[in-house]
């Protein structure tokens, strides 16, 4: 037992709590305090060592060039991915139309607000900007974060020799907050098995079976995208699979159980880091990517809009539906990937387009397992991207 991986303690955890919340569902609600516990402590890293990991990276390279250069490529590859995980979920629901016979109440007509892409693309614009990187970093705005370290490590290398000890503090800081990681690592087994006990203790295990046919859509459709769409980059960017996959799988696992992407955020920097991706890169991509590259929520959130058309009756042309995709990516950049986050954007976007808001209170009823599949592919889907941007540096990684 001493030699199972903390992967392997993580996932015996998972199995543990879901057996308690099925068979104990009363004891399994009072664990809440240990899975706010784990989360707290895991939310205490980001900002540190966002900070320390990018400023070290942006000041430690020296060229400011690579670094437009590799944002550059990060927002091309960011939008690409996002665009095709955007059609396959409408493909997915259109097709399997998981909201025939789903009761949803339309309401009379709602009154529909100004076109909502300047608004969206405004506030997104006023977002990505931190009046305080202390208020930033004491709500673990982590977009905000990552652009005042991003300017910060630009300026500590454009004045050079004098900002060395800023540079050796960063660096310091980032060794530092790995290790904190690991020793916060060790709770992860109690913590997801607390984590997910206190779902299934709450919403039931029939969670599982409600609206079977919008579960198992939005499965299909994160699994097509998993195997076609990241495979497909896999390949095309000649990623090593098998170690690519020991990096990946304990932030997947923590998301997957947590739903909670901070919650794999700082494993995910230290493990893509180890696996081979240069740290200005990963401390940029990955974090950049939880606000702008969420493959996960854009498949989730395509699927839920148009189910709760399908149940209402509403009938929206491929037209009508392109114009909602299009509102819904500018309103969710700039998003943190914390839960249910997605349900603030919904909303809105559901009173613009006359759809009934009463939607997501059907959504909420299986919205744990939904949530669960959203959050491990968002959190993949950015180390992938931090791997592709590096192969497209020129960086080669170590096959075995």
């Amino acid at each position: 037992m001493k030699r199972l991986s903390l992967t392997a303690w993580t996932l015996l955890g998972l199995i543990a709590g879901i057996a308690l919340g099925a068979a104990a569902p009363g004891v399994a609600r009072q664990l809440g305090p240990i899975s706010n516990v784990f989360l707290r402590l895991i939310r205490s890293i980001i900002a540190p060592l966002l900070f320390g990991t990018l400023v070290a990276g942006v000041a430690g390279g020296g060229d400011l060039k690579r670094m437009g250069r590799v944002a550059l490529k990060a927002i091309i590859y960011f939008e690409v991915v996002t665009t095709v995980a955007l059609f396959l979920g409408l493909a997915a629901v259109n097709l399997a139309r998981p909201g025939d016979g789903v009761p949803v109440a339309r309401n009379g007509a709602q009154p529909t607000a100004a076109t909502p892409t300047s608004a969206a693309a405004e506030g997104v614009l006023e977002r990505i900007f931190p009046a305080s990187i202390i208020d930033a970093m004491a709500r673990n705005d982590v977009l905000q974060i990552v652009v005042f370290s991003f300017l910060f490590g630009a300026a500590c290398s454009t004045v050079g020799a004098k900002a060395a000890p800023v540079v050796q503090f960063a660096t310091a800081l980032a060794d530092v907050m790995f290790r904190y990681t690991r020793y916060v690592m060790y709770l992860a087994p109690l913590g997801v098995g607390a984590a997910i006990a206190v779902t299934v203790g709450s919403k039931g295990i029939g969670v599982l079976v409600g609206l079977g046919k919008l579960v198992l859509t939005m499965y299909v459709a994160m699994a097509l995208f998993l195997v076609f769409v990241l495979g497909a980059v896999i390949v095309l960017f000649r990623i090593p699979l098998r170690p690519f996959y020991r990096a990946v799988r304990e932030p997947f696992l923590i998301a997957f159980s947590t739903s909670t992407s901070e919650a794999a955020l700082p494993l995910a920097l230290e493990n893509m880091e180890r696996f081979g991706v240069p740290k200005h890169i990963v401390g940029f991509v990955i974090p950049t990517g939880y606000s702008f590259n969420m493959d996960g929520s854009t498949i989730y959130i395509s699927i839920a809009s148009v189910f709760i058309a399908q149940a209402a009756g509403v009938h929206m042309s491929i037209g009508d539906q392109l114009f909602m995709m299009l509102t819904l990516m500018l309103t969710t950049k700039g998003m943190a990937g914390v839960p249910r986050a997605v349900f603030v954007i919904l909303s809105g976007t559901l009173i613009n387009f006359r759809l009934p808001i009463e939607g997501i209170a059907v959504l909420l009823g299986v919205d744990a397992v939904l949530d669960m599949a959203r959050t491990c592919i968002n959190v993949l889907g950015n180390c992938l991207a931090s791997a592709v941007v590096a192969r497209w540096e020129g960086l080669s990684f170590n096959k075995t």
